[in-house]
């Protein structure tokens, strides 16, 4: 089975989906409108250590990365409005 075929017969990897309520990462940040960095953060948390060759460290890692770029566009946004 190529990549492609498994994509296409199981579209949201078991790691983003929890176990207890069957709640998917994917409904969760539609659920809440998150944008890119903070429903990305939010499926980096949720996947920490689930997904195969990922370590714990490493998803946290980029979650935190990405509150860093949520950050940025927000003072950016905020410096740009200050300006006009």
């Amino acid at each position: 089975m190529t990549k492609e075929e498994d994509y296409k017969n199981n579209p949201e990897p078991s790691y983003y989906t929890g176990t207890k309520y069957g709640y998917s990462a994917k409904d969760i940040v539609e659920d809440f409108e998150l944008g890119y960095n903070l429903g990305t953060t939010i499926s980096y948390i949720l996947r920490a250590g689930k997904k195969l060759g990922n370590p714990v460290e490493q998803d946290l890692q980029k979650a935190i990365n990405h509150i860093h770029f949520e950050l940025d566009r927000i003072f950016k946004e905020a410096a740009a409005k200050k300006e006009d």
